[in-house]
């Protein structure tokens, strides 16, 4: 009796670590906006490229370790803090013409499909701009090797990449593609804390 009483006490501590150590495999990383950044690329009269930093890039990223295809993000980009070290251009950028940050303050991307390619991820969400909401496809970089920051917290960061047509937000439309090329390029750098 005494040896099957240790069994099971044996079985049931190996299945509460089994069960503690799937569940450390899930954690909740949340995006650092002093050390992220979201960007953007257009061509000007398809001769010349034209790059802008947009504002705050906040938002969570919930990383499943165990299968990372699970892991989800969710991010908030600032509009107002739109940035191309051209003060003309980027108060015409934040006219209703473009961004129209006085209606529209941010923009969100919230993941709804993770994929393997290669040494990357494909991340698929819907991208709302502009009052738009659309599906987009971004190719995801990291994480990294979690690193402890001055604070003693872990740091890891991401690196995303992708397109996508002005047009299908109904997005500067008062520009042809051969001003303002209808194809935006973005780049997205994120440094997360761990929760």
């Amino acid at each position: 009796m005494k040896v099957t009483r240790t069994f099971v006490a044996s079985l049931l501590g190996g299945l509460l670590l089994v069960g503690s150590q799937a569940f450390a495999q899930t954690s909740t990383w949340k995006i650092d906006p002093n050390h992220s950044e979201a960007g953007f690329q257009v061509k000007h009269l398809s001769v010349s490229n034209v790059r802008g930093s947009l504002g705050a890039v906040n938002g969570t990223v919930n990383w499943d370790e165990k299968d990372p295809t699970k892991s989800t993000v969710a991010a908030v980009v600032e509009t107002k803090g739109l940035d191309t070290r051209v003060q003309k251009r980027n108060d015409h950028l934040k006219s209703a013409d473009f961004f129209d940050v006085e209606k529209y303050p941010t923009l969100t991307f919230k993941s709804t499909e993770v994929k393997r390619s290669g040494d990357s991820y494909l991340v698929t969400g819907d991208l709302t701009l502009n009052g738009v909401t659309k599906p987009v496809t971004l190719t995801v970089d990291g994480p990294t090797p979690p690193q402890k920051n001055q604070q003693g917290k872990l740091v890891t960061g991401f690196s995303a990449t992708g397109s996508i047509k002005r047009s299908d937000f109904n997005f500067g439309g008062k520009f042809p593609d051969a001003v303002v090329s209808d194809l935006v390029k973005i780049t997205i750098d994120v440094e997360a804390d761990k929760e």
